[in-house]
């Protein structure tokens, strides 16, 4: 992946808790803004897998002040600085509307597909690759599309993400059901998905960047918030 790597920015990024997801060519139907004095040619997937993230942002000042949004003020903050650092513009899935079509750009850039979850699996970080920004930058190269990897749900036959959620709110013909899911973690606060999707504990796929206990009951507190 030709990303900005001669800048330092896979460890810029590192150290915030944050890494590359892919790369891929800009297209004028993106809408994206140009770098200060040149053309936006490509976009770079920002984002988190694991605890990599959680063990920098839950000693950030965000996270600790209590202010509504941690995740995306600390987010904001950082990649900002990182972009800027470069010479890139930063957007945000959380910013809008409009909102930026990131999981489309995802499959344009390769090893990601769509699962039963509501959610893009990758081919090394499973269902645990969150998007938080996107790059955009002056920088060009050939891209091939034909030579695309793709994700890993599209050779999945078991499927054991749908049998494993408690709130049978997946299915392979209509995918996520996303009342039925918020129903659940509502009447019952000790289920075991309070601490972490069951669905995407069961996938096979990158079960070595799953969330820590901690991390999940962040995240479903969360959603259930919104």
């Amino acid at each position: 992946m030709n990303t900005p790597a001669a800048d330092g920015l896979n460890d810029l990024l590192a150290a915030a808790g944050f890494l590359c997801l892919g790369d891929c060519a800009v297209h004028p139907a993106d809408g994206l803004p140009n770098p200060s004095g040149q053309d936006a040619r490509q976009l770079v997937l920002i984002g988190s897998t694991g605890p990599s993230l959680w063990s920098v942002f839950s000693r950030s000042p965000e996270f600790c002040d209590g202010a509504p949004h941690p995740l995306d003020r600390y987010t904001k903050r950082v990649l900002t600085q990182i972009a800027t650092t470069i010479g890139a513009i930063a957007v945000f899935p959380f910013e809008g509307p409009p909102y930026h079509p990131f999981q489309r750009w995802a499959t344009r850039c390769g090893e990601f597909s769509r699962s039963p979850m509501g959610v893009l699996t990758h081919a090394t970080y499973g269902p645990w690759a969150g998007f938080r920004a996107a790059f955009v930058t002056g920088r060009t190269r050939d891209y091939d599309t034909a030579a695309t990897t793709p994700g890993p749900c599209e050779t999945c036959t078991d499927k054991p993400c749908i049998s494993a959620c408690p709130a049978n709110a997946l299915s392979e013909e209509t995918g996520y059901d996303v009342p039925r899911c918020r129903s659940h973690l509502d009447a019952d606060r000790t289920a075991g998905c309070w601490s972490g999707c069951r669905a995407r504990h069961a996938c096979p796929v990158g079960q070595s960047h799953a969330q820590t206990p901690e991390n999940g009951r962040f995240h479903m507190t969360s959603f259930i918030a919104l």
